[in-house]
């Protein structure tokens, strides 16, 4: 799973992890240190900063497996876009009682995307 997969699951579980997790994850993926400056930072070998964040990635990863949280996010936003491309289209028609519908539709979609 590349970083960027990763980071977003932190996001979404992080706060489920232990405070040596978050710290370790945190100081690999946002401040880009190597294994060897996480450990001189913690106080920990290079060989605990790999085996943490290898059982912090797994948990992240398995916390995904089970919940499904960032791919139903994931579906949540791809239909509301597609909502309001479709109400968009609706927004210009003609008839007033469905472009004020379709006006509704576009501030309730809206709303989902925030």
């Amino acid at each position: 799973m590349d970083s960027t997969e990763l980071i977003l699951l932190y996001d979404y579980y992080g706060a489920l992890l232990t405070k040596r997790q978050r710290e370790c994850f945190e100081l690999r993926y946002d401040q880009d240190l190597s294994l060897g400056e996480i450990g001189e930072e913690l106080g920990i070998s290079r060989q605990g900063v790999f085996d943490n964040l290898s059982r912090t990635e797994a948990l992240l990863i398995n916390m995904e497996e089970k919940t499904g949280c960032v791919r139903r996010d994931r579906q949540c936003r791809k239909a509301a876009e597609q909502i309001v491309s479709a109400a968009q289209v609706l927004a210009d028609y003609r008839d007033e009682t469905v472009s004020q519908l379709a006006r509704e539709i576009l501030t309730s979609a809206q709303e989902l995307k925030e």
